[in-house]
């Protein structure tokens, strides 16, 4: 298995695996590689820039924080009953020879949007019982997350820590890293102890045996369960046995079983790598009516000639592991192994970059978000335009 990595100054710092897939994502598998040790941050950053142009970069795997198998495989897994109502299941199995402690911490939380000025309706999530949130949305409507068990509630905002980022006085806010300095700065005083906010967490504390595996259940659903995990179980075998059946007819003429796992978990990626994309580049000139005037100089800048664009869409990205981006070339050969699985979606990502809120007045495609104008396929390959 080949895996996506985060990046820190460019080398990967996390490994994590896409599984499964499927085109309605009624079914959802990943795997993350979680080390039962501190993760060595500085060891990266500081061999690396001990290293030479000439020598291989130094790795998350270079520094034997995987050793002796003293590492999590954490399997996180999506079933969808219909499109208001997903479960999540996340197990944690210990590879490690002794049994270890581990905390995992699914967390809700909504876009920060009242903060830009447009409006002041905040949306809010709020503890109902000792395993259940209560969601509020405009527009989104009323949720309900359900956490099997009995986890810690904890809740905060989805607000900047202005005092830490500006080094200025600490007006006593429940920050957005109000849940990390809780757990692990141990700050009492840093979540809400009325368990309301806008950013939220159920916090599970496990001790898994060695070899053996723990696994917790979840709901998010709009409708207000009695008993939320009664089928839970039920329900995922009929997702993953659906998912079978799906990729059963698409592989019918594949003999080699090894091959069917790589095409499958190569299109599980291709699925997993889709994203929503926001960019709306007359708010990005003018700037949020509660926010600092942006500078002068982007009016000029990169991208100001994009007047029109306005994208609020699922693109099939690149990556998932930076920024939300599109690429026209990159996305349509994207396309071709898209349309083996779903082909209206790969035809409407096509046809998306043709919509007027895409392609520019002169009839040009928008290549990627650092330069919109940039030359699509890159010169680098084809040479200069008047050369084809």
């Amino acid at each position: 298995m080949q895996p996506e990595a985060r990046l820190i100054g460019g080398v990967k710092r996390e490994l994590y695996y896409y599984l499964d897939n499927t085109p309605t994502h009624s079914y959802m598998k990943m795997l993350y590689k979680y080390p039962q040790s501190e993760f060595p941050y500085e060891k990266i950053v500081a061999e690396n820039r001990n290293r030479n142009k000439l020598q291989p970069e130094f790795e998350l795997m270079d520094t034997g924080i995987f050793n002796e198998d003293k590492y999590f495989d954490i399997f996180i897994e999506y079933a969808k009953q219909d499109e208001s109502d997903i479960l999540i299941k996340i197990s944690a199995f210990n590879r490690g020879s002794a049994a270890s402690e581990i905390q995992v911490i699914p967390q809700l939380w909504f876009r920060n949007t009242w903060s830009w000025g447009y409006d002041q309706i905040k949306p809010q999530l709020r503890a109902a019982s000792k395993n259940e949130i209560n969601i509020t949305h405009k527009e989104l409507g009323n949720y309900h997350f359900f956490a099997n068990g009995e986890p810690e509630l904890i809740f905060c905002e989805n607000e900047t820590n202005t005092a830490r980022l500006s080094k200025i006085e600490d007006s006593g806010g429940f920050y957005k890293d109000g849940i990390n300095d809780y757990i692990v700065n141990k700050n009492k005083k840093a979540i809400n102890p009325d368990k309301t906010g806008t950013k939220a967490g159920a916090r599970y504390v496990i001790n898994v045996p060695a070899g053996k595996s723990e696994t917790i259940q979840l709901r998010l659903s709009s409708t207000l369960y009695k008993k939320p995990f009664a089928e839970f179980e039920e329900i995922f075998e009929t997702k993953t046995s659906e998912a079978n059946s799906f990729y059963q007819g698409l592989q019918s003429a594949i003999e080699n079983e090894d091959a069917k796992k790589v095409q499958r978990q190569a299109l599980a990626g291709m699925l997993w790598s889709k994203q929503f994309y926001y960019f709306d580049i007359p708010q990005w000139l003018n700037g949020d009516p509660s926010q600092a005037s942006p500078p002068e100089e982007r009016k000029n800048g990169r991208n100001s000639e994009w007047s029109h664009l306005n994208n609020a869409d699922i693109i099939s990205m690149p990556d998932t592991w930076e920024y939300p981006w599109y690429a026209a070339w990159d996305l349509a050969f994207h396309c071709i192994p898209l349309a083996m699985i779903d082909p209206q979606f790969a035809k409407d990502q096509l046809k998306l970059l043709t919509r007027e809120w895409y392609m520019h007045p002169n009839g040009q495609f928008p290549a990627y978000e650092w330069s919109f104008s940039d030359v699509t396929p890159p010169r680098s390959r084809l040479g200069n335009l008047e050369d084809i």
